[in-house]
């Protein structure tokens, strides 16, 4: 089973000018920039991305 990537950015976006992200493949997330979609795609096991995610949510604002 070959799933596309299923692209959106943070509920806190408000703009199109952030990255964005597929976390529906099974364990990896992808991030890319919005400005370029067709640019380079970042590829995270979905492990490191949880701690990230983690880790970040010390500094929201």
């Amino acid at each position: 089973m070959n799933e596309e990537p299923n692209w959106h950015t943070s509920s806190y976006t408000k703009s199109d000018t952030c990255v964005e992200v597929a976390d529906n493949l099974p364990k990896k997330v992808l991030v890319r920039d919005s400005k370029r979609r067709q640019g380079a795609v970042l590829d995270f096991p979905d492990s490191s991305w949880a701690d990230f995610v983690e880790f970040s949510k010390d500094f929201q604002v």
